[in-house]
Parts: C-alpha cells; structure tokens; sequence
C-alpha cells in the first residue's frame, strides 16, 4: 500500500452563489497547482444543472495533505463554506492521525485500504 491520502469530497451549491463559488474555485486551482507540489490530482466536477460539485484531491502522503489543509484554513474556507453545503465527504487512502484529526471537523468518513494496488 501507498502512503497517499485522497478524498471525494461531495457540495451543493447555495442558491445564489454558483459565480462566487466558480470564482473561488480558480483561485484555488491556480494556489495548489502553484504552491504545492505534492498534491497530485486536485480535480473538480460539476452537475449538469450546476448545482452540485465534487472535489477530488489526492496527495502524496499526510505531510502534502495537511500543507494544502493549511493553505485552505488560511486563504478560502470562509468562502469556500459559506458557498456550499457539504454532502459527504469521504478520506481514502493512509492518513496519520493529525489529518484524521484535522478532517474529523467536517464530519469525514476514513476508509481503510483493504486491498488492490496503485499503478504511477
């Protein structure tokens, strides 16, 4: 098993708040692609009708995890929150405990790896 931590992480939009959140979300992008290199996949999905979006991140071990939970708490949580309703939020992967703990506050699920492989 690898070291990587990667979730799905599941909102709904806010009435009213699809441009904010859109807005919000490239900026995002552009920080983690820029400042953090051990994150290595930070994709994000839409709805057709635009109201629920998927986040998909993946990191190379707890250390990049809690580098982009730092940045976040930092730079975008207030606007990311008031933007959206959490639906379900999913930790896969070998997090340490100092990520449990820190993703425990927005009600996150760990899976334990239980089998299979990853490939590079």
């Amino acid at each position: 098993m690898s070291d990587y931590v990667y979730w799905l992480f599941e909102v709904a939009i806010k009435d009213g708040e699809f441009d904010n959140f859109k807005k919000l979300m490239g900026e995002m992008v552009e920080a983690t692609q820029a400042n953090e290199p051990n994150a290595l996949n930070y994709e994000w999905t839409i709805s057709e009708d635009g109201q629920s979006c998927h986040l998909y991140e993946r990191y190379a071990d707890s250390a990049a995890a809690m580098t982009h939970l730092g940045a976040f708490g930092e730079k975008f949580a207030d606007r990311f929150m008031a933007s959206v309703e959490l639906t379900r939020f999913v930790v896969y992967g070998n997090p340490n405990s100092e990520v449990k703990q820190a993703l425990s506050g927005f009600g996150a699920v760990f899976m334990t790896p239980f089998g299979g492989f990853a490939r590079q």
